[in-house]
This record gives C-alpha cells, sequence and structure tokens, in this order.
C-alpha cells in the first residue's frame, strides 16, 4: 500500500524544493490572475481555470457563442506574460501548412529552407478553431501532444512553455466543422464563458467604452518564470487514494449507458495533472479529492459522446460527468491513503 511516507519515491520533487518556489508560485500566478481579470469581469472561475491548464502543461478549449469574449480571454493571458504569442485565424481555406510550415526551395543556396508556421510559439490563439477543415485542424495533433512538429521527415522542437488557447462557436453555428474526437481529447479542458451579469456587463461598458483594455496590458510574468512554476506543479504529491478516485471517475464513463464514448487513459492523466496545478494555486503541495471534483467537468465533459437515445432525452455530457460525481465513493478523511497534508508538507 502507499502511504505518505513514500513521498520521496512518488516521482514528484522533494518538499523543500516544492516550498521554495511556493511563495514564488503563488505571488505571480495572484499577479497573472489579476491582469486578466482586469480584461474579463465577473469570471473569476474561467480564469482560475485558465491558469490552472497552464501550470498543468494543458490546453484551454473555450467555447460559447459570438461576442462574450473569447478571443478576449485568450489575448489578455497571453499579453499578461512575457512570451513569444501567434494569433492563427482558423478560416475553411487555411492549410495545415499555414500552421506548421513549410520548406521553400532556396535557389542562391541550391537547398530547401525550412518557413516555421504559426505554430512555433509559446501561446498560440486559435481562433474559431472549428471553422477550418477537420484536415487543417488535424495539423495541431502532433504539436498539442508531443510539442514537436515533423514536416519532410525533420522534427522541430516547440518551445517551452507551449500552450494552445483554441476559441470555437457551438457546433449548431453556421459555417463550423464539429472538432474530430482526437482533436477535443488534446485540449486538457473545456470553458464557457457565459452571458455575464447585469453588474458585470456595466462594468464592462465604463472599462471597455471608450478604449480597448488590452491596449494598456503589461505583461506580469516571464516566460522562465512559467517554466519554474511548471517544475513545481509537477512536484504536488497525489495520494494513492487521490489517484484512484480520479481513476473511478473516468472508468465510469466508459461503461455509462448515456455514453458512446467514454474518456480515453489521457483524460486520466489530465485530470490528475489539472488537480496537481489546482492544488498548487490553493497554496497546497499536495492534491485532494475535491480537486478532482471542481474539475472534473472542464477536463472530462468534451471529450463525452452521447448517445442518440441520450440526445433525444436532452442528456448533455456535462449532467453525465455530474450523475458519476454523485455516485462515485469519495475517499474519507479517515483513510491513511487520503489526500491530507502529508508527513513534512507545510501550507504554502
Amino acid at each position: 500500500m502507499t502511504t505518505y511516507d513514500d513521498r520521496a519515491s512518488h516521482g514528484g520533487a522533494p518538499a523543500q524544493a516544492f516550498a521554495r518556489v511556493g511563495e514564488d508560485l503563488t505571488a505571480t500566478a495572484e499577479r497573472v490572475r489579476r491582469s486578466v481579470e482586469s480584461v474579463i469581469e465577473g469570471k473569476p472561475e474561467v480564469v482560475r481555470l485558465s491558469l490552472t491548464v497552464l501550470l498543468a502543461e494543458g490546453h484551454l478549449l473555450i467555447e460559447d457563442v459570438p461576442g462574450v469574449g473569447k478571443t478576449m480571454l485568450a489575448k489578455a493571458l497571453a499579453k499578461s506574460i512575457d512570451c513569444s504569442v501567434r494569433r492563427i485565424q482558423f478560416t475553411p481555406d487555411l492549410l495545415p501548412s499555414d500552421i506548421t510550415g513549410v520548406s521553400i526551395y532556396d535557389q542562391q543556396r541550391r537547398d530547401f529552407e525550412f518557413k516555421p508556421g504559426a505554430i512555433f510559439a509559446q501561446i498560440v490563439i486559435g481562433d474559431e478553431i472549428n471553422r477550418a477543415s477537420p484536415k487543417t485542424q488535424s495539423a495541431l495533433l502532433e504539436s498539442m501532444e508531443e510539442r514537436q512538429v515533423t514536416i519532410d521527415g525533420q522534427t522541430y522542437e516547440l518551445p517551452s512553455p507551449f500552450m494552445v488557447v483554441a476559441t470555437q462557436n457551438p457546433v449548431e453555428m453556421e459555417g463550423t466543422y464539429p472538432l474530430p474526437e482526437a482533436q477535443r481529447d488534446r485540449f486538457m479542458a473545456r470553458v464557457s464563458m457565459g452571458y455575464p451579469t447585469p453588474e458585470a456587463e456595466l462594468q464592462m461598458l465604463d472599462v471597455h467604452g471608450a478604449i480597448s483594455p488590452l491596449d494598456d496590458l503589461q505583461p506580469v510574468a516571464h516566460a522562465h518564470d512559467m517554466v519554474k512554476l511548471i517544475d513545481a506543479v509537477r512536484g504536488v504529491h497525489v495520494a494513492e487514494a487521490v489517484r484512484r478516485y480520479a481513476v473511478q471517475l473516468v472508468g465510469a464513463t466508459r461503461n455509462h449507458p448515456d455514453l458512446r464514448l467514454g474518456a480515453s487513459p489521457r483524460a486520466t492523466l489530465h485530470l490528475l495533472r489539472a488537480a496537481k496545478a489546482s492544488a498548487a494555486l490553493s497554496g497546497r503541495e499536495y492534491a485532494l479529492p475535491d480537486d478532482v471534483q471542481a474539475l472534473a467537468v472542464a477536463v472530462l465533459a468534451h471529450r463525452l459522446l452521447p448517445t442518440a437515445q441520450a440526445q433525444l432525452n436532452r442528456r448533455t455530457a456535462e449532467q453525465v460527468v455530474l450523475e458519476i460525481l454523485q455516485h462515485t465513493p469519495v475517499p474519507q478523511a479517515g483513510n491513511p491513503l487520503y489526500g491530507q497534508q502529508p508527513p513534512g508538507a507545510r501550507r504554502l
């Protein structure tokens, strides 16, 4: 059995190493959060999820109707970090080579020269990703999973940190293509912006009425700082009971009668990484079942395919995940494998 005494063998950084950067992590994350929230009013949970995905080395899919601030959120997150940023406007005539790059013959050198595409950046904003054809969307598969691009047999590494923040309109909107299952599975989490509250919309009119707040937004963190924070998140401890809980949640989606496609093992890994990042943002070097529960819908729902009967009954993937959360036993605090504070751990 795994207990907290085996912390040194679970593959993460020692508690002392994590504690040294813990204060910097929370302070840097707080600066980035405040910076993004100065542009996106009334959506603190959306901003926190964006930071969680960034620190968990994942990719974020923002889905909602036009005009609710999807691209604004992606741009605000990118401008808050001093790193390379590229924006791709997905259109039906966009080609895969426009994303990954192309080899062009140089007559002077009498050789082919590689011209990098828009994917060669630390934060890539894919605007309205589902307006491009599935062939073009598939150009992102290798880069999002392996953080590299292969062109003409040559492999090119992508910079670190690397994050794709993609926006999409609902499939019911005109001129959209459904994202393939393999593409959706690459995204760690999906978030919906939703309409703002009347108070937030009034504040938006005051702030955005004259000029765009993005014009005055300045970086509050550097790329190398984010790399250090990502390394620290990798060292967050996850007890065996919490890991088993995540596996049970994902496994339940594969046997649910309302789903014809459950979550993949990649989903389990993404759920665990996101829980570790959430714990770090909360000032802990150990994950709790609460971290897994809070992220289950965002991490799992967009990967699931309801059956035809479930769709007729207006059952959504989000409702199925919430039902699974209600019926899956949660590790109790009295369990020695529960995600409590391990010996020697300190709250950040």
